[in-house]
């Protein structure tokens, strides 16, 4: 892997974009990574979550590189679009919890992947942002969707009409981001490199801390909690109240053995 760090530790995989001298940016050959990655771990039946990060302590995902699609046909970015669909629906419907570590940037595309995650957890210097108009196109990786289905219809043209990049602390008011972390609060007022550097190490910790409330959880039961909240959405109440009896009973055979 060229672009991506994958490490498994105990029952957790943490899985960092490496780009930190573009800020993360996504390009057609990270997102291809970042598909692999996680084509590859959903086969390890130990992994109970994921944290997905930024390298660094600057930035989660910057967005999209400018430089990879300024020159595209209408019919590239479709078809770029759709690669990156493929990825983000992925990682919705993975078969464990995956959470966002959000340290620093993630705007525009670095958004969108947060949106596709299930919990999204920020450093205090986090912003974040749907910046795509500010270029003059719409968000296109599943920001027009997901936003809106996060913090309501409303809120999200707000931002998306706008293009304006909110703080962490904004992010968690309207429910975009579940909990803040606040190095500089917990450790101190950082200022040289090295202390910015721990202060991202505490961040990771304290997302890996959250992540095992998850981890030590019969991973059966949390699947099927996903897949049902997942497609509530697509279904009526009476066929979500069906799916969830369903679900339900499968997880007692596990139940009863135990």
């Amino acid at each position: 892997m060229k672009y991506i760090i994958s490490e498994k530790k105990n029952n957790i995989n943490i899985i960092k974009i490496n780009r930190p001298d573009v800020l993360n940016a996504l390009n057609y050959e990270v997102v291809s990574e970042l598909s692999e990655v996680f084509q590859v771990i959903s086969n390890d039946n130990e992994i109970k979550a994921v944290i997905l990060t930024g390298e660094g302590e600057r930035s989660f995902c910057a967005g999209g590189d400018l430089r990879a699609v300024v020159n595209m046909t209408p019919n590239e970015a479709e078809r770029y679009a759709l690669h990156v669909h493929k990825l983000l629906n992925l990682i919705e419907n993975f078969n464990v919890p995956v959470i966002a570590a959000i340290n620093g940037y993630a705007l525009g595309g670095g958004c969108q992947l947060a949106l596709a995650c299930d919990i999204r957890l920020a450093s205090n210097n986090a912003k974040i942002g749907q910046t795509e108009v500010t270029i003059g196109i719409p968000p296109g990786w599943g920001g027009t969707q997901r936003l809106a289905r996060i913090i309501g219809i409303s809120k999200a043209k707000e931002l998306i009409f706008t293009g304006k990049v909110i703080s962490a602390f904004e992010a968690k008011r309207i429910g975009l981001i579940n909990e803040i972390i606040q190095p500089e609060r917990d450790l101190g007022k950082t200022g040289n490199q090295s202390q910015k550097k721990l202060s991202n190490q505490y961040f990771i910790s304290k997302c890996i801390l959250f992540t095992e409330l998850i981890s030590r959880n019969n991973s059966l039961s949390i699947k099927i909690s996903k897949t049902l909240i997942n497609k509530a959405r697509d279904v009526n109440i009476d066929g979500g109240l069906l799916m969830e009896r369903y679900g339900c009973s499968i997880c007692f055979v596990n139940f009863e053995r135990s």
